[in-house]
C-alpha cells in the first residue's frame, strides 16, 4: 500500500505545480499595483538581440497611482504600440521597476487612484 501512496503524492505534487507555473505570472508575485492611462504614443526604440534578430519595444513614462492615490514616475516597454485611454495595472517591484502589466476597465480601478487619472 505504501508503495502506491508516496507515488500518487509525488504525482499530485508535480501536477500542482505544473498548474501553478501556467496560471501564475511569477512577476506579479510581491509586487506593488499602480494605475495609469495612455495618454501618447510610446517612445520606439529598436535594438539587436544578443542573437542578432532585430525588435522593436515602445517605451512609455507615464505618472501612477496606487490604491492611495499616492504618485509615482513609472518608465517600462511594451512589445507593441499600447491602445490609447486605455487604462493598466503596472506591477511595481521596488528593486526592478515595473514587471507586468494589464489592461483593466475604469471601474476596477481603486477609487483614490481613479480621482488622480480623471
Amino acid at each position: 500500500m505504501k508503495k502506491l501512496i508516496i507515488p500518487g503524492v509525488i504525482l499530485v505534487l508535480i501536477v500542482g505545480f505544473i498548474l501553478f507555473i501556467q496560471n501564475v505570472n511569477i512577476n506579479r508575485l510581491g509586487s506593488d499595483s499602480y494605475y495609469v492611462q495612455i495618454k501618447a504614443p510610446g517612445e520606439k526604440i529598436e535594438g539587436r538581440s544578443d542573437s542578432g534578430q532585430d525588435y522593436v519595444d515602445y517605451k512609455y513614462v507615464l505618472y501612477g497611482y496606487d490604491k492611495e492615490g499616492n504618485e509615482k514616475k513609472l518608465t517600462f516597454t511594451a512589445i507593441k504600440q499600447l491602445r490609447q485611454d486605455a487604462y493598466l495595472n503596472l506591477f511595481v517591484k521596488e528593486d526592478k521597476g515595473v514587471t507586468s502589466y494589464q489592461e483593466v476597465q475604469l471601474n476596477e480601478i481603486p477609487k483614490k487612484a481613479k480621482e488622480k487619472l480623471k
